[in-house]
């Protein structure tokens, strides 16, 4: 598993990496955001752990570039704690945020969490298509109305899950540790950073109904004003 670091501090970076190939990691690291693009415009990668104080740029730019270059997994390593910047990372499609300082083991567990990639579907269908939406499995490709939405890989993740069982009501709890990490011991914030995205997305709110005190459904909007 190849790792790209994104950190110009060499007192974080220098043992980060060296703690990473222990664990049969392949880590390689880079200083900058500018490098940071160079890299992933031509090398592949199969995570990205990004700060967010870089000194050429801010990290969060980064992060929105690289999320247009590629849907490879993006965590946020960052002194920045505040609740504002974990959903500002989220919402420019990181798959995770953790706080520095961390526990190695940690970071560790998450890397592989995020990189996991779990099968969106459990039957045979590799399609859904509910009165304008289609969700391509096999392709990760929506539509609305034949148009293409573009979704993060995690966005897709929910949507395609939730759209298994159109209708059905799916808890918070299931559903993070389905979509994201069987073990799953992150913010609760994560998920419904990821819904209020897909229902902007989508372009109406009503597609992905919240169930108080429960989790989330798919349905069509017309099925929710009836």
């Amino acid at each position: 598993m190849r790792v790209l670091i994104v950190e110009d501090d060499d007192a974080i970076a220098t043992p980060l990496a060296k703690g990473l190939e222990r664990e049969g990691l392949d880590a390689e690291r880079v200083e900058t955001g500018s490098a940071a693009l160079e890299r992933l415009a031509r090398e592949s990668f199969d995570v990205v752990l990004l700060d967010l104080g870089l000194p050429d740029r801010d990290g969060f730019d980064v992060c929105r570039e690289v999320r247009g270059l590629s849907d490879v997994p993006i965590i946020i390593v960052t002194a920045r704690s505040e609740e504002v910047d974990r959903v500002v990372g989220l919402e420019l499609g990181a798959d995770d945020y953790i706080v520095k300082p961390f526990g190695f083991r940690e970071l560790v567990a998450r890397i592989r969490a995020v990189t996991r990639r779990r099968p969106v579907t459990h039957g045979s269908a590799t399609e859904t298509e509910l009165e304008g939406l289609t969700i391509d499995r096999r392709t990760r490709r929506v539509f609305v109305q034949g148009c293409e939405v573009a979704l993060t890989p995690k966005e897709f993740d929910l949507l395609a899950f939730l759209g298994e069982d159109p209708g059905a009501v799916c808890g918070r709890q299931y559903v993070l540790e389905e979509v994201w990490d069987p073990h799953w011991y992150g913010p609760t914030k994560t998920l419904d950073v990821h819904v209020a995205s897909l229902r902007k997305k989508l372009g109406d709110p009503r597609w992905i109904e919240t169930v108080r005190g429960v989790g989330f459904r798919l349905r069509t909007p017309h099925d929710a004003v009836r």
